[in-house]
Order: structure tokens, then C-alpha cells, then sequence
């Protein structure tokens, strides 16, 4: 890891950065498009979350020196037919908060049983330089969703997703834990892995 000592995020979202900062730890100094408020907003037209890491790694690459990470994550529900998905972030509309988009998955499951309310937090990385992509890494956990929110933790959908394994939400774990068995932190485990061997 002594070889990478910073890493662009190609992402806006300051709780992800936060995350994956306290996540790798202080051996490398993270930064993301915040710091450079010209960078261009990149559009999700991809159909996969590895499509659209892809796209924001290789477009923001372009932009800027050394290695950048893109990650696409987001809350896939078994009785949704896999939804939110790709569009988690958006998915009761463009600029839609953390709470509506929370309010709509309930709303679309409040009559699915509990052993039917399966889902799964779903994080693919992309890792690029100079426009073009040199790896990605893809980490996920099973858990289930809950039937109205529970714990202020975390960001998104953590106040309605239990961990497989656990009785508390992402939102009410500690998030030192929630940085251990996260979807996030199994992906970046697969990234430090690779890092260390380059």
C-alpha cells in the first residue's frame, strides 16, 4: 500500500468519501471531484453498477493525474424484482433524498412478508487512469429489509437493511462494524488486495 499514497474519488457524495476514507485508513490521502469544482458530472447511462463506475473512473480520469476510483452501489430487493439497483440514488427521482427514496421502497414492499423482504447491498469499484480502466472489484452482503426505519447510522438505505447475521440495521450498528462487513468494504478489500500486489 506504501506505493499509493492518494486517490481521486470520482464521486460528490461526501458520506461515501468520508466511508471509504475511514475505511483504507491514513496510509492513503483520499480526495474526490468536490476539491475541483470544474470537473464535468458524468451521466449514469450505464445499465450495471460495474457500466457506470466504469464511466465515471474513465471520463474523470481523463481530468486529472494518477489513479481514480468510481463506485456504483446500491440496495437490490428480491420482491422489487432487483430494484432500486443502479437508480438506488435516484430512485424516487432526480435529486430525490436519502428519506424518499427510503419512503418508496417501504411504500412498494409494505405488504411483502418478512421471509419474502430479501435484499442485498450490491458495490462495484472501478479503478482507472488516464481514460481507460485498469481493474474493477465488486463486494456485496445479503441481508433483509426492515418494515419502517430503524437507527439515524449511516446514509441511504442503511436505516432498512439488516445485515444476514445480525438483528440491528446498518443504521443502528456501529459504523466501525458496518466498515467490516459492508458491501463497500469487501469491494475495497479486493482493491487493497490488488494494490498491494502491483
Amino acid at each position: 500500500m506504501k506505493k499509493l499514497l492518494t486517490l481521486f474519488l470520482a464521486t460528490r457524495n461526501a458520506h461515501k468519501t468520508r466511508e471509504i476514507q475511514t475505511m483504507l485508513g491514513d496510509t492513503i490521502i483520499v480526495s474526490d471531484v468536490n476539491t475541483i469544482p470544474t470537473l464535468p458530472e458524468v451521466e449514469e447511462t450505464g445499465t450495471t453498477f460495474e457500466a457506470n463506475a466504469i464511466l465515471k473512473a474513465e471520463a474523470i480520469s481523463m481530468h486529472v493525474p494518477g489513479w481514480v476510483l468510481a463506485d456504483d452501489s446500491g440496495l437490490e430487493v428480491d420482491a422489487l424484482a432487483g430494484e432500486p439497483g443502479i437508480y438506488s440514488a435516484r430512485y424516487a427521482g432526480i435529486g430525490a433524498s436519502d428519506r424518499a427514496n427510503l419512503d418508496l421502497v417501504l411504500k412498494k414492499t409494505e405488504h411483502v412478508p418478512s421471509p419474502k423482504r430479501t435484499a442485498r447491498f450490491r458495490c462495484v469499484l472501478a479503478l482507472a487512469q488516464e481514460g481507460k480502466t485498469v481493474a474493477t472489484f465488486e463486494g456485496s452482503v445479503e441481508g433483509s429489509l426492515t418494515e419502517s426505519l430503524s437507527g439515524i447510522g449511516g446514509f441511504g438505505y442503511d436505516p432498512i437493511f439488516i445485515p444476514e447475521g445480525y438483528t440491528q440495521t446498518f443504521g443502528e450498528l456501529p459504523a466501525t462494524l458496518k466498515n467490516e462487513i459492508s458491501h463497500r468494504s469487501r469491494a475495497l478489500k479486493a482493491f487493497r488486495e490488488f494494490v498491494s500486489s502491483e
